[in-house]
């Protein structure tokens, strides 16, 4: 699987590539490290000249083809999820209501999202405060790309 690690605020990041449900290239993950296998495919290339915006606070809207593998409930969450513009937050029961679902259900899906900032799970928040984050160092993370596109918590 072709993939490509880039240095970000938030330490190194590595893409990866697979097919999407149209045999056509779509990023597949988004892990945090360094990979040790690069290839840097064009859409690589792509998704890691759009990273590098969002980070330098230039990118609004990622415009990529995703193709994480889920459940097609978590699939729904995750389209959901990129719905949220930049700067915004939502609730889990915000997303809940609109996929038909139970706030838990949302987190379970959350925490399983396997293209994190690109499909942004760090904008759902909990009734309460920020929730989790299983991301890289879990909720300073979080924090952090929110803070990255202006919101506290």
């Amino acid at each position: 699987m072709p993939s490509l690690s880039l240095h970000s605020p938030l330490g190194e990041i590595t893409l990866h590539e697979g097919a999407g449900d149209d045999g056509a290239p779509a990023i597949v993950a988004l892990d945090w490290g360094w990979g040790s296998h690069q290839e840097p495919t064009p859409l690589l290339v792509e998704a890691k000249r759009q990273l590098d915006a969002y980070f330098d606070g230039t990118l609004a809207r990622f415009t990529l083809p995703l193709a994480p593998d889920g459940t097609p409930f978590q699939r729904r969450v995750w389209a959901a999820m990129q719905t949220i513009p930049k700067g915004e937050t939502r609730r889990y029961r915000d997303l809940a209501a609109m996929v038909g679902s139970g706030p838990r259900a949302i987190g379970g899906a959350c925490g399983r999202n396997p293209i994190p900032v690109i499909i942004p799970c760090h904008r759902v928040l909990a009734a309460n405060g920020p929730g989790g984050y299983s991301g890289h160092d879990g909720l300073d993370t979080k924090r952090a790309l929110l803070r990255l596109e202006g919101v506290t918590i």
